[in-house]
């Protein structure tokens, strides 16, 4: 079941320094929102906010609410492992465990969990998350090879494959193709499309035109200068915000002519 994520008044802090400041948006559940902004705006950071992954860095905190479904996700009580598991994380760069093989990459984070699983079921599991993100017919004849013997391509998706072996319901990716050729770029971004019906999708993008392609809804962050925090400039439909932004930041941004 998707959620949405509703996310108020949020500051992001690393020790004194505010990171971000006073971010609100909506996240609508099944859709794919794109955060695009230049460098050190502080995309990631929230990003990473979103599933407490930032707070994992010392001195790292944030004031304010996320809530998902009406559950603040920073409330007393909630459990930090929890919310990672409810909302899966893609990075930038390709990240299967080495020692690994594919199989067991999928089920890695499955078996963090401390989730007892039959032999019949981890199989079953493997093959729906390789399906489901994609690779399955790729590395059927071989999930006992070290997942690092893929190539790129379809190491982010074996990433994918194993974010979503532990069932979440929202999928955070963090710029989850500059490391990668056009064409498995392509793979990726049909992917996400297939995704967004079961998953809330968040992804942080440097490209453009992936934004446009693949994203439902947009947020546009800048930050002023060096030492001041980013800052959502504004959040709207996708076609709206590469056609008519209502702010004359976000689209010097988007033609190219920031900086």
């Amino acid at each position: 079941m998707a959620q949405r994520i509703d996310i108020k008044d949020l500051d992001v802090y690393y020790g004194s320094f505010r990171a971000v400041a006073d971010v609100g948006m909506t996240i609508e559940p099944r859709s794919i929102t794109a955060l695009i902004g230049p460098s050190g705006c502080g995309k990631s950071t929230f990003l990473r906010t979103l599933n407490r992954m930032h707070e994992v860095i010392p001195g790292a905190r944030v004031q304010g609410t996320v809530l998902m479904d009406g559950v603040d996700l920073y409330g007393s009580g909630v459990d930090p492992v929890a919310v990672r598991r409810q909302v899966g994380m893609v990075f930038q760069r390709p990240n299967p465990f080495p020692t690994m093989s594919i199989a067991e990459n999928v089920l890695a984070g499955v078996k963090l969990n401390n989730r007892r699983i039959s032999k019949g079921d981890a199989n079953d599991l493997v093959e729906s998350s390789l399906r489901g993100a994609n690779l399955w017919n790729e590395v059927k004849d071989r999930l006992d090879r070290p997942g690092s013997s893929l190539s790129g391509g379809q190491q982010q998706r074996l990433c994918i494959a194993r974010a979503i072996a532990v069932k979440p319901q929202v999928l955070l990716m963090d710029e989850p193709c500059s490391a990668l050729d056009p064409i498995s770029t392509l793979a990726i971004e049909d992917l996400m499309a297939e995704l967004k019906d079961d998953y809330t999708i968040v992804i942080v993008t440097h490209n453009m035109q992936q934004a446009a392609r693949v994203s439902d809804r947009t947020a546009f962050f800048t930050i002023e200068g060096t030492g001041k925090p980013g800052r959502l400039v504004e959040m709207d439909d996708t076609r709206t915000m590469f056609s008519t932004p209502t702010q004359q930041a976000t689209e010097d941004y988007i033609s190219g002519r920031f900086g």
